[in-house]
């Protein structure tokens, strides 16, 4: 009986050493510590007196732009890196992280639960035709559909725009995200389907700071020198073009009366019109 014992202890302590190894097992050179730890820098306070000038203005991030491409890959969660959606996500599912609702425009008056974002993203049920594997027979079943995070093309970004007579610069804030769905509409009695083009939620950009600071986004130069989310940021590290700028129409869009290359020459001509203000505020 007590060899049968001795027996078991070496078994469980062998299970138990062959853990430890395969729980230490090190696909880095090195421990990442710095990025997981991380806090973003603070804003610096800004006073009503010194802000000259300001303006609203929404740009269009196209996650598929070669700059931009670090923010839509991984699509699925690789080594310690996501993409910037799957970010959100999880933060919205794990971390607290408030949706807002797009129904009031970009406004974050209306909170989202977890369902509701869930919904917004694609994943509800579904009645679909699935094929029986005992009678060979297709039948109508309710399915829950997946979040699809690749369905998201564009990011939207509301920020504003000022001259900070304290530091004689032109300086901006992100106030929010809005992921922008782009998917495939079932058409009816064999209609081909439709693309759209769909708000999903808002993001409170102060509020998501904190984890975009602790998550790396891949450097094509240089894998132990990564930037995070909030480098991206706040460094400007990204391709956009205007999408409005704070308008008497109801802060209307360019496409509302502009479009192609038209479009195109009103992005511009705003985004010089802030270059162009800038430049005269400074007196030589």
């Amino acid at each position: 009986m007590k060899r049968l014992i001795l027996i078991l202890l070496i078994f469980i302590g062998l299970g138990a050493a062959d853990l430890a190894i395969a729980q230490q097992v090190q696909t880095e050179l090195y421990s990442k510590d710095h990025v997981p730890n991380r806090r973003p820098i603070p804003y610096a306070h800004i006073r009503e007196s010194d802000v000259l000038w300001a303006k609203k203005i929404w740009r269009v991030i196209d996650l598929r732009e070669k700059i931009n491409l670090p923010m839509f890959y991984p699509t699925t969660q690789m080594d310690d890196r996501m993409s910037l959606i799957d970010l959100l996500m999880y933060g919205i599912k794990y971390e607290g992280l408030t949706a807002y609702s797009t129904s009031t425009d970009d406004e974050f008056q209306v909170a989202l639960t977890l369902e509701q974002v869930m919904r917004e993203m694609g994943a509800k049920k579904d009645s679909q035709y699935v094929k029986n594997p005992d009678t060979g027979m297709e039948e109508l079943k309710v399915v829950e559909l997946d979040v699809r995070s690749t369905e998201v093309k564009q990011v939207m970004l509301k920020e504003i725009w000022f001259f900070d007579r304290n530091y004689s610069r032109m300086d901006v804030r992100i106030i929010g995200m809005c992921p922008i769905r782009e998917f495939v509409k079932e058409g009816t009695d064999g209609e081909d389907g439709q693309v759209i083009q769909q708000q999903a939620f808002w993001i409170y950009f102060p509020e998501a700071r904190g984890l975009l600071a602790r998550h790396e986004v891949f450097n094509p130069r240089n894998d132990a020198q990564r930037r995070t989310f909030d480098d991206i940021f706040i460094k400007r590290y990204f391709g956009s073009y205007i999408y409005r700028e704070s308008n008497v129409y109801n802060n209307r869009r360019i496409e509302n009366y502009a479009a192609g290359m038209e479009a195109m020459m009103e992005s511009e001509r705003i985004k010089s019109s802030m270059f162009q203000l800038e430049h005269d505020m400074w007196e030589f």
